[in-house]
């Protein structure tokens, strides 16, 4: 499968696939008809807890991609990470992520993981 990363402030594309929203939190200032989303997968988020202890630090990104796999192994980790699979349903996938710096964020730990499979 083919795994993307797209930011919701950017306009999606025709060559997006099934376009999943992986933030707990819907991006500010965005409507929704605007993200044209497959789905909103808020339990594949990491915990709020885990997001703020994080605070889009890179040198915290290490730590915070051990804690946010541990947190996917159990559910409802498993079972949302299990949803984006069956979501696809073409040969590409687009995780949406309203973070700024998308190689530090829980996307890129999603998109690693996905393509690992």
């Amino acid at each position: 499968m083919d795994v993307r990363i797209r930011r919701a402030y950017d306009d999606p594309s025709g060559n997006d696939g099934t376009r999943v929203l992986v933030d707990r939190v819907w991006p500010r200032g965005v409507r929704k008809d605007a993200l044209a989303l497959d789905d909103w997968n808020k339990d594949v988020a990491p915990s709020t807890a885990l997001r703020k202890w994080f605070g889009h630090d890179p040198e915290r990104f290490e730590e915070f991609r051990r804690r946010y796999l541990a947190e996917l192994e159990d559910d409802p980790g498993r079972s949302a990470m299990a949803r984006i699979r069956e979501s696809v349903t073409g040969e590409r996938l687009t995780l949406v992520t309203a973070t700024k710096d998308v190689a530090h964020s829980q996307a890129a730990v999603l998109a690693g993981l996905l393509t690992a499979d």
